[in-house]
């Protein structure tokens, strides 16, 4: 993956977050990442507190969880693909949850990708490095200079 891609990731669960973070560099992911507890930190990097955009000219990809305290995945998504200059950074779900109705949901709100965590660790490890692969050949655009207000 290049080298400028920020993965902005939030994972409730450390030992989920801990072995993301681990796969991901074992298959030759360099990039920053940087990790969130929760929907509500993601969303708090997103935004500034006049709810400003305060990303700029760097390119991200959002990894999230469904299932976190105070807002979930899905409240994120949601407020990504919702709002103008955000709405471009590339979001892919990485959760345990297999529910028909939550993966047909997550594309409605657009999520470019929805991956379940598998239950076993060799399985888990082997999806987490598969990702690693294609993140090192997708192509993320840059998010613009336009410091408007984040939500239209």
């Amino acid at each position: 993956m290049k080298k400028e891609v920020v993965i902005l990731f939030a994972e409730d669960d450390p030992g989920h977050a801990l072995l993301t973070r681990r796969s991901l560099h074992e298959s030759g992911v360099v990039n920053e990442i940087i990790h969130f507890h929760d929907g509500e930190e993601i969303e708090t990097f997103l935004q500034n507190h006049n709810g400003k955009v305060r990303i700029g000219h760097k390119s991200y990809l959002v990894l999230l969880d469904i299932k976190m305290p105070r807002r979930s995945g899905i409240d994120v998504l949601e407020t990504i693909k919702g709002d103008k200059l955000l709405k471009k950074i590339p979001v892919i779900m990485l959760t345990t949850t297999d529910d028909p109705r939550e993966i047909n949901r997550c594309h409605e709100l657009g999520c470019n990708m929805y991956i379940t965590k598998p239950v076993t660790y060799e399985k888990f490890l082997e999806v987490i490095r598969k990702l690693g692969l294609f993140l090192q050949i997708v192509e993320i655009p840059k998010m613009n200079d336009n410091h408007g207000p984040g939500r239209s």
